[in-house]
């Protein structure tokens, strides 16, 4: 098995490819240690001192260091990890997790503006962004305003801000008028 790394955008974070499918469909978030019980992955790649934060995409885990640990010191182990669970043959998810969007649920009057948001985020922005080792999924809209959660890579990246407002934010006012602003939330 030989799997590739990638940098991100956000240097706290390298992504490692694998070469077959991490989850079948949507993504997963592990922000922490105790996050990751549901996934015997996760829980072997947060063995490796120093690792923070594990997120999957499709064909994609991406790994958070914490401040002032060196990737050349951890990237062995968590090679390591990655190449000891996929070859245990031990799922990536333990149980039957059902496919999600990662979309929060929105109904009532705005569902139609909400419904374009989602949409727009699915085909022009989520495929951008995994190609980067993250993901943004839609949390809420109130008064013109959407609230984005950024994942993975995406998640403490120091262009997160510009990606939101000068990406994000003009292209979703280009096609949806009703949106004045867009802004992050944490989970």
């Amino acid at each position: 098995m030989f799997i590739q790394t990638e940098s991100t955008p956000n240097p706290a974070t390298l992504k490692f490819l694998p070469g077959q499918t991490v989850l079948e469909a949507g993504t997963a978030d592990f922000p922490n240690p105790d996050s990751s019980g549901k996934s015997p992955l996760a829980t072997r790649i947060f063995a490796v001192d120093g690792v923070t934060g594990v997120f999957f995409g499709n064909d994609f885990v991406t790994v958070t260091k914490a401040d002032g640990v060196d990737w050349d010191h951890i990237k062995p182990a968590i090679l390591g990890a990655v190449m000891e669970h996929f070859q245990s043959g031990q799922p990536v998810m333990e149980g039957n997790q059902p496919a999600a969007s990662g979309h929060a649920e929105h109904s009532g009057e705005d569902a139609e503006v909400v419904s374009q948001i989602k949409e727009l985020l699915d085909s022009r922005v989520r495929p951008a962004v995994a190609q980067d080792g993250g993901d943004i999924t839609f949390h809420g809209f109130d008064h013109g305003v959407v609230y984005l959660h950024m994942q993975g890579a995406c998640a403490g990246c120091p262009s997160s801000t510009l990606t939101l407002k000068m990406g994000i934010e003009n292209l979703l006012r280009h096609y949806i008028p009703e949106v004045t602003e867009v802004r992050p939330v944490a989970v």
